[in-house]
């Protein structure tokens, strides 16, 4: 495994195509979404939906670099969402409202964050660095209810959608998922040429041995911890356009159930595959919104199907997408 990370050989044009062919596709139908979407009547509830879909998939994409590829098992990957978020609520409340300062800074908070707690966790292994991210994500979590002037436990209300280079783009419903459709493409190319490149095939060294990748002069915790920071601020650029999107930032944005939410998506779409983790954003909101229809208890009835998906789809629902290799 080791031998064949340091190779830094590039696959064949038509190996490396077929690769990306699953993601094209799906990015493809999300495009036709606004399109369709008024011929099958419901107003605007698909568009929201479907840009529901497309932020926690981005959200999704950022985990399994880390889990995919890296290893490590976040419970704590919602807490970068909630720092996002609430960047955005906080700067919009103290009168910032351009779109181009405001994401960036989202990224920024969850980043440092990811860079502060991840130079602890990423010093255990295992159950224990389950527990240690858990832990932060709470102390995130139960630091936002207490924060009284920006609305506690009961969230905090955005008045107004911010301004992309002084355009009220983000207002007009078509403009903003396209907006947040590039912003997935982005989020998924970035961390697909992350995964393609040496740095990507030393964090899988890593996971797979890493006495050996020590042998080889290499340094896992830093490679870790850099993935950490980067599948962070990604997770940053998700709640703040989960924000922006719903108008509204709350503290249940950083809890743990929404980190095991996340989880499990990666599985149900399959782990190390950028495209699947795609998928399973969507199937998991999808599953949700039609289930919840039928009972409260819905997660009762997802359950077994999790269950199901994971004994016999090796790769996930993303392997559906023409039996590719992973990303």
């Amino acid at each position: 495994m080791a031998s064949d990370a340091m190779t830094g050989a590039t696959s064949p044009t038509p190996s490396a195509l077929r690769a990306v062919l699953p993601a094209l596709l799906i990015f493809a139908v999300l495009a036709l979404v606004p399109v369709v979407a008024p011929l099958l009547g419901g107003g605007t509830y698909p568009l929201t939906v479907a840009g529901r879909i497309m932020i926690f998939a981005i959200a999704a994409v950022s985990l399994d670099l880390i889990l995919g590829y890296g290893g490590l098992v976040s419970f704590g990957h919602a807490a970068f969402i909630g720092l996002g978020a609430y960047a955005v609520g906080i700067l919009t409340d103290a009168g910032l409202e351009e779109g181009l300062v405001l994401l960036p800074a989202a990224m920024l908070a969850a980043a440092v964050f990811a860079a502060l707690t991840g130079a602890v966790s990423l010093k255990t292994r295992g159950v224990h660095y389950i527990m240690i991210t858990l832990a932060f994500g709470q102390m995130a979590y139960f630091t936002m209810t207490s924060l009284s002037a920006y609305g506690g436990d009961d969230g905090l209300t955005l008045w107004s959608r911010p301004l992309v280079a002084g355009f009220d783009w983000l207002n007009d419903r078509s403009a903003f998922y396209y907006i947040v459709l590039l912003l997935l493409v982005a989020a998924w190319a970035l961390c697909r040429a992350v995964t393609r490149s040496r740095f990507g095939r030393v964090l899988r060294g890593c996971r797979e041995d890493e006495e050996r990748m020590r042998a080889l002069g290499y340094d896992p915790f830093a490679y870790r911890l850099a993935a950490t920071v980067i599948a962070g601020a990604i997770a940053g650029l998700a709640g703040a356009l989960l924000a922006i999107q719903a108008e509204f930032v709350s503290p249940a944005y950083m809890s743990w159930q929404r980190s095991g939410e996340l989880i499990v998506m990666v599985v149900l779409g399959g782990i190390g595959s950028l495209h699947g983790a795609i998928v399973g954003a969507a199937a998991f909101l999808l599953a949700e919104e039609l289930l919840s229809g039928v009972t409260e208890h819905w997660r009762l009835i997802f359950g077994p199907l999790l269950i199901l998906v994971v004994l016999f789809l090796r790769g996930g629902l993303g392997g559906l997408l023409g039996k590719v290799r992973h990303d």
